[in-house]
């Protein structure tokens, strides 16, 4: 009985933190949703039942349908540059040479730098008129390119930031997985002649699977809520071509004030993660059995 409540009290302060800065802000939002919950409530203090109303009308609008399918373009296009070039880069450090160690550092920079800081210094590179892009593509002749102001090159722009955000990340962890990889099995496969694109396939790829998992889900999860970065460079436009789940659920709650609409975009974010999120934990069980 007394060791029971030992481990009890050991983990108290733990679930007590989960449950105060986690659980109650997902509960007040999932019951936010179902409230006519506006800048009204502030000073009344009443925020009307109304049901699956902000549902119906999150799921009824045509934004919605716009900002599903820029959330899957971005995602998809953000974590499979992000992890081929991730990987590319852990396999080229995994070798030694002067510097490696140095250029690994410098490889973090992008991941260090606070985010709205880095949109910011992005916005004024792809500037139309005065972009540092603009200006050495104009040194081969080629014309100004709207990056951010056209709508079929908005949504390209910020997945090519984001993919810049995400690449030190992606090298870091594949890193790691690769060095955990013992060099015996390397020297022993290059007697039956296993070396370089073989040597990948049958011994680097299946070593690292678990991690090259755990990456990808991680990645995803990241990427479904990066907010900032998209109003840092784009605001969500132009004409919505940026807005994802998570930019529309912002400006419902704090530009349109209609937190109960924003509260509804929220749990569709919040359902998508936690089904990622189950996806993690099952492959990190696995690659600890492993």
């Amino acid at each position: 009985m007394l060791s029971s409540l030992s481990r009890w009290l050991f983990i108290a302060p733990a679930v007590l933190y989960v449950a105060v800065f986690f659980g109650y802000p997902v509960v007040k939002n999932v019951v936010m949703s179902f409230q006519d919950y506006s800048t009204r409530t502030f000073f009344t203090g009443e925020a009307p039942w109304v049901g699956f109303k902000n549902y119906a009308a999150t799921f009824g609008s045509s934004l919605f349908t716009t900002t599903v399918v820029n959330t899957a373009l971005f995602t998809i296009g953000s974590i499979v540059a992000q992890f081929v070039i991730g990987l590319g880069l852990a396999l080229f450090f995994k070798r030694s040479f002067p510097l490696s160690g140095f250029l690994r550092g410098l490889l973090l920079l992008p991941w260090l730098l606070p985010l709205i800081a880095s949109s910011a210094v992005w916005k004024w590179m792809l500037d139309q008129d005065s972009g540092a892009v603009n200006q050495f593509l104009g040194l081969f002749g080629i014309p100004a390119v709207p990056w951010l102001v056209s709508p079929n090159l908005a949504l390209v722009a910020v997945i090519g930031v984001n993919i810049w955000l995400g690449i030190p990340f992606n090298t870091t962890i594949l890193y790691s997985g690769l060095q955990s990889v013992p060099q015996e099995l390397y020297e022993a496969a290059s007697l039956d002649g296993a070396v370089g694109v073989r040597a990948f396939r049958y011994i680097t790829w299946p070593s690292i699977r678990s991690v090259v998992s755990v990456v990808i889900v991680l990645g995803v999860v990241y990427t479904l809520k990066v907010v900032d970065i998209i109003l840092g460079l784009t605001g969500g436009g132009p004409a919505n071509s940026t807005q994802t789940l998570a930019t529309n659920a912002y400006h419902q709650s704090f530009v349109n004030f209609q937190f109960g609409e924003g509260a509804a975009v929220s749990n569709v974010l919040i359902v998508v993660s936690f089904v990622f999120a189950i996806v993690y934990i099952s492959l990190s069980r696995k690659a600890v059995d492993e």
